[in-house]
């Protein structure tokens, strides 16, 4: 089983249409996903709507997602392709509560892509993506703390000075780079480059039906 974790800095950088375009460039793999979400103070993981409950019972929720419309994002990863689809919900630093119902999720699949920075604390994955948009200037402790691990970078508007401050690309100086304007949010070379590592990878060589 190969499992891919693909990571951002922000939230609308296009983590979810790399994922989604994944899935469908690569339906051989027989993906199953999943997108971890980590609420902050006052919403509930049950339904994210706000709340003032603070029981174990509501500290994290997974479902499956069944609905083909593309109108969520899991939705979006079930019409890409997906053979299964689930959605990760917990209370902010509360992702370990989640793991042994993720890791019971996952064990059954025969592959594996997540949307998610923090999971890298639980999971090393057989490739790691971060999506950077220089134009974007919030940058979350997350993508932060794991930047160094990502075995390349997808970026949009890569050819103006990051318009974050006190983030230092050095971490992956001597990693591919990926541009991309968006629409679309994938090219050829990504998609081969992660045909070819999840290859190298899990010692399979992954078909290329092109």
């Amino acid at each position: 089983m190969a499992i891919v974790i693909i990571g951002g800095h922000s939230r609308s950088v296009g983590k979810t249409s790399v994922v989604a375009g994944l899935i469908a460039a690569l339906p051989e793999m027989r993906w199953t996903a999943l997108k971890i979400t980590q609420y902050g103070h006052g919403i509930c993981s049950a339904d994210g709507e706000p709340c003032d409950c603070a029981t174990d019972d509501h500290s994290w929720a997974v479902n499956e997602e069944r609905d083909r419309a593309g109108e969520s994002d899991t939705s979006r990863f079930l019409a890409a392709g997906a053979e299964k689809v689930y959605w990760v919900r917990t209370r902010q630093g509360m992702l370990a509560e989640a793991m042994p119902r993720i890791r019971q999720v996952i064990s059954t699949a025969t592959n594996v892509i997540f949307e998610s920075n923090s999971l890298l604390k639980f999971i090393r994955p057989n490739l790691y993506l971060s999506v950077l948009d220089f134009a974007n200037s919030d940058f979350k402790d997350s993508a932060r703390e794991y930047l160094d691990r990502a075995d390349a970078i997808i970026a949009q508007n890569a050819g103006n000075h990051p318009n974050w401050a006190g983030v230092s690309l050095k971490p992956v100086a001597n990693k591919p780079v990926f541009p991309i304007t968006p629409p679309p949010y994938l090219t050829d070379k990504i998609i081969d480059f992660v045909r070819s590592r999840i290859g190298e990878k899990t010692g399979e060589k992954a078909a290329n039906p092109r």
